[in-house]
């Protein structure tokens, strides 16, 4: 079996849903709350471990109520935590997220401690077949990647910082947000103009040299195959939180990977996955089981 490590941010999320964004200075009563684990990387070990492949974690966690909320997750799908530390000097990052389910928008609030990273420790050699980064942990991330040199890596680039950047030169598929292509291509890219895309591709394929794919949220997300442009749209889908969906695209194009899929499959099924996940509040209760997505797919080839 394929063994995949997720390397990044593990937080808590607590997600409040309304029928709108809250006026300023009013009282609102919420209906319910959802909570559950959430973070980049993790919300990724959470779905490839779900749908049976070999998932190891590495981050840190405080040692607390929320700490220990994530640990239990992360045990009731088997993701193995040899690389989890726990530390009494952080608090667990926590997120809390105003879900706006009539349009599907949210607002995220989240809470990190500062200086908040993993401590130094040993790493095995040629262990993992896959690793997946969020651009957290950056100085863990290159002592696996130096240490697993024949591993596939993915970088799940969302924004422009140091980090993220320093290891988007480093890993075989950059996979990136719109908000990352536009920032460092200085493209403003227009969904309704596919040259905008394609000019902000090009930038980045220039800089990087690996593999680019622009995700672009409800379209689809975009990249080059054998040479040509390819936009691969995603399924239309009437969505209702968004949160972690970026998260669940990415670990569902690991699996594609991992399963031996083409790019392009790999893409679509990633999409499919992603588009699922909208249609229920909370980022990891929203990961969809593996035969809804294989169902979706294939009906819509």
């Amino acid at each position: 079996m394929k063994k995949v490590l997720c390397v990044g941010q593990s937080a808590y999320d607590i997600t409040l849903p309304l029928d709108h964004y809250p006026i300023e200075n009013k009282k609102v009563r919420i209906p319910y709350k959802v909570e559950c684990g959430g973070g980049s990387s993790s919300n990724c070990a959470f779905l490839l471990a779900k749908w049976g492949l070999e998932t190891y974690f590495a981050g840190i966690l405080g040692n607390d109520h929320y700490g220990n909320n994530i640990i239990d997750e992360y045990l009731s799908v088997g993701i193995d935590t040899k690389y989890l530390q726990i530390s009494n000097r952080f608090h667990t990052t926590s997120s809390y997220i105003i879900a706006n389910t009539s349009i599907g928008t949210r607002t995220i609030l989240t809470n990190r401690d500062k200086d908040i990273r993993m401590f130094p420790m040993e790493i095995d050699e040629n262990e993992f077949d896959y690793i997946i980064f969020d651009g957290y942990e950056k100085e863990f991330a290159l002592k696996v990647i130096e240490k697993n040199p024949n591993a596939i890596t993915i970088l799940d680039a969302g924004s422009v910082k140091e980090a993220t950047v320093e290891l988007a030169y480093k890993v075989d598929y950059l996979i990136c947000s719109h908000d990352f292509a536009m920032e460092f291509s200085k493209v403003d890219i227009d969904y309704n103009d596919i040259e905008t895309i394609k000019r902000a591709y090009d930038a980045l394929e220039k800089e990087f040299k690996h593999n680019v794919i622009i995700t672009l949220e409800a379209m689809g997300c975009f990249t080059k195959i054998n040479g040509e442009y390819k936009l691969v749209p995603s399924i239309k889908v009437k969505c209702v939180d968004s949160t972690g969906a970026g998260d669940i695209y990415h670990g569902a194009f690991a699996y594609g990977l991992a399963m031996g899929f083409d790019l392009e499959k790999t893409m679509r099924f990633a999409n499919i996955t992603g588009a699922l996940s909208c249609l229920k509040v909370g980022s990891r209760l929203s990961i969809p089981e593996l035969k809804e997505v294989e169902e979706a797919y294939d009906a819509n080839l």
